[in-house]
């Protein structure tokens, strides 16, 4: 899916890492959507990683926000607790990419080393190397077509349509163990913090980028993807 990447996604990309992922408007429509779409997280990610060498503090901050929201989630009470779930997890929006129209065939101005740099997936790849024995067992069972239990959140959403209440418990865990990590992650880019974060609090950044958007994108780099 990287080397398919248009040269209109990495010519937004490169704008969106310079400063428009703070603007509010797209702030906004970044919660709504819950991020980017499967194909968009993992283009977001690895032109990151590969501009800024595996520095991914913009990603730590929009994911940390986004799991902060869905721990308050998972920590509802009361009545019909799956339904409220289900309800504040729920897509409200679009990926802002796909909004645009941006994708394998789009145009833009980033051509050359610059558009070969933003296919390069060799720095996301290693981060995810580095942090695989951690994410791994986060990946969701419906992404991978597999027996496990966890789903990230649009399959979780199903589930819970479905009736299948009994996968709350180990999907609560793991949500809280990612909002937990992915905050210490976003912490290490504090100065006074800088180098506290574990293996597990990096490894939590691509628990959450899966978890939000879906995990086939970020499973195509290890052609794990169904």
């Amino acid at each position: 899916m990287i080397d398919t990447l248009s040269s209109g996604e990495v010519n937004f990309l490169w704008w969106f890492m310079q400063g428009s992922i703070m603007e509010p408007d797209v702030r906004w429509s970044l919660r709504r959507s819950w991020g980017f779409c499967d194909r968009h997280t993992l283009a977001w990610l690895n032109v990151e990683a590969a501009f800024r060498h595996g520095y991914l503090h913009g990603p730590a901050v929009l994911y940390g926000d986004l799991m902060e929201r869905a721990q308050a989630a998972f920590e509802l009470a009361g009545p019909l607790v799956e339904r409220r779930l289900a309800h504040h997890l729920r897509t409200r929006g679009t990926c802002n990419m796909c909004t645009l129209g941006l994708g394998p065939d789009s145009q833009g101005f980033t051509v050359g080393d610059r558009l070969q740099v933003g296919r390069d997936i060799s720095q996301l790849r290693d981060f995810m190397d580095e942090t695989r024995a951690f994410w791994r067992d986060t990946v969701c069972g419906a992404c991978e077509r597999n027996s496990s239990p966890i789903r990230c959140r649009a399959h979780l959403c199903a589930a819970i349509e479905r009736g299948a209440a009994h996968w709350l418990d180990a999907n609560r865990s793991q949500v809280l163990w990612i909002a937990r990590h992915i905050r210490r992650y976003g912490e290490s880019f504090v100065w006074e913090k800088r180098g506290s974060d574990t293996a597990q609090d990096r490894a939590a950044l691509i628990s959450a980028a899966g978890w939000c958007g879906g995990w086939r994108g970020l499973l195509s780099l290890y052609k794990d993807a169904p």
